[in-house]
């Protein structure tokens, strides 16, 4: 996995940095489904320093990214994620 920006991308088109962290969003949906506190899934999964006193917003925004992947953006993930064109870079 590539390592995570400090904030995930905003708005409604799916980018390329949506694809390279697919798994974690997923990873992440599930330990929030599963209650797991927010420290412990940023330092293990996305290998965040605790001490920055960004890493809970960058967490958070990982988080809203993938609850939109999986819900209002989900028409959108399938067009991009199925499409052979190449997604939009992050800039």
């Amino acid at each position: 996995m590539t390592a995570v920006a400090p904030r995930a991308p905003e708005g409604d088109t799916v980018v390329d940095y949506d694809r390279r962290h697919l798994a974690l969003y997923a990873a992440l949906l599930d330990a929030d489904d599963a209650g797991q506190c927010w420290r412990e899934v940023a330092r293990l999964l996305m290998r965040l320093d605790l001490s920055d006193c960004d890493a809970e917003a960058c967490w958070r925004s990982h988080l809203e990214r993938a609850r939109w992947i999986v819900g209002a953006g989900l028409a959108n993930a399938l067009t991009a994620f199925g499409s052979r064109k190449p997604l939009k870079p992050l800039n």
